[in-house]
This record gives structure tokens, sequence and C-alpha cells, in this order.
């Protein structure tokens, strides 16, 4: 069974929404406008890059990621060679990038389950924030790699969701502080 890594640049009051900047949100861009550049800090991007062997995403973040990562040789060269699934209802085959690996598309979360019973790698859901909430909501994610950065953003969409649901324990696996007040954290889904 695959496991289901989450990833997220995350403020402390939960938003994910235009880490690195994307039209129409007032505070687009917070990760490199709050707080100082930190290289330690991103030491976990690279991490996962060589752990994962294929990338999930929602429409949304597919249609922001696929014009851009290609062309990123140098700082992504084993997210654009991997397989890439993207969950949507609505996304056609004639829509897929051909220029960004082999990618799938899957209609529903229990497509996503499907996936995480086949042989392979982990995982890896970048950005998705309303993806990441159904798939943590149908008990589906495993682990999540978080960078929370010292900033209360207010409004954004959220990493987890508000579903009135029994409590999800999770396990602290690794956490790091850093000189520019954001924190990493790695926890484990507890079953």
């Amino acid at each position: 069974m695959r496991t289901l890594v989450s990833t997220a640049f995350v403020s402390l009051d939960g938003v994910v929404e235009a880490p690195g900047g994307e039209p129409g949100y007032r505070n687009s861009g917070w990760t490199i406008q709050c707080v100082e550049f930190c290289e330690e800090a991103y030491a976990l991007k690279g991490a996962e890059q060589d752990e994962a062997s294929a990338m999930l995403l929602g429409r949304l973040s597919y249609e922001a990621f696929s014009p851009i990562w290609p062309a990123m040789k140098d700082e992504f060269p084993r997210y654009n060679a991997m397989p890439k699934y993207v969950v949507s209802t609505t996304l056609r085959e004639g829509d897929l990038a051909t220029n960004w690996g082999p990618t799938t598309i899957l209609r529903s979360t229990s497509d996503v389950a499907k996936l995480k019973e086949t042989e392979g790698g982990p995982l890896i859901i970048h950005g998705s924030a309303t993806l990441n909430r159904s798939l943590s909501d149908a008990g589906l994610i495993d682990r999540y790699h978080l960078l929370v950065f010292p900033v209360l953003l207010g409004a954004g969409k959220r990493l987890f969701s508000d579903t009135d649901k029994d409590a999800q324990r999770l396990r602290l696996l690794a956490s790091e502080s850093y000189r520019n007040g954001v924190q990493k954290l790695v926890y484990e889904v507890v079953r």
C-alpha cells in the first residue's frame, strides 16, 4: 500500500492559499513577504522530491503548476519526470499538459483510495487545499509535512476542514525551528 503525504506551506492560522503568489488574493506571496529567506527551512522540499514516486493534485493546483513547473528543470527534476494524478470531475484529457510527464485523471476520493492500494512509493500532494480536506475527511492521508510560517492571515483556503468528525490523532515524527520563525512539523496519522 502506498503512503499518501500532504505537504504544505501553512500560516499559523491554517491558511495555505497563495503562499508563493497567485492573483486575486489579498496576501498573495506571504511566504516570501513575511519572513527572511532561510535555505535550511526548505530542505524538506528537496527530501520530498527524492522520496515521492508520484504527485497528486487537485484541478486548480494542476492548472497553476503545469504551465510553470516543466520549465523549472533544475528546481524540480524528479517532480517533472514522475507520474502525476489529478483529481477532478471536470478536467478532460485534452486539458492536460503534454510536456509534464505522464498524467492520469482520477474522478473521486474512491479512485485515490484504489491508487493507494497499488504498488509503488509515496504519493505527494502539493497545493490542492480542497483535495487535502476531502482526502483527510476520507481518512486517506498518512503523513503531513508542514512548514508553518509565523503569520496570521485570517482569510484564505484552509488546509484542514471544519467538518464535525471524530478526532484524528497525529504522531510527531520530526520537528525543527529555523531562525526566521518557520517551524517544520512532520506528523504521521495514527490509525
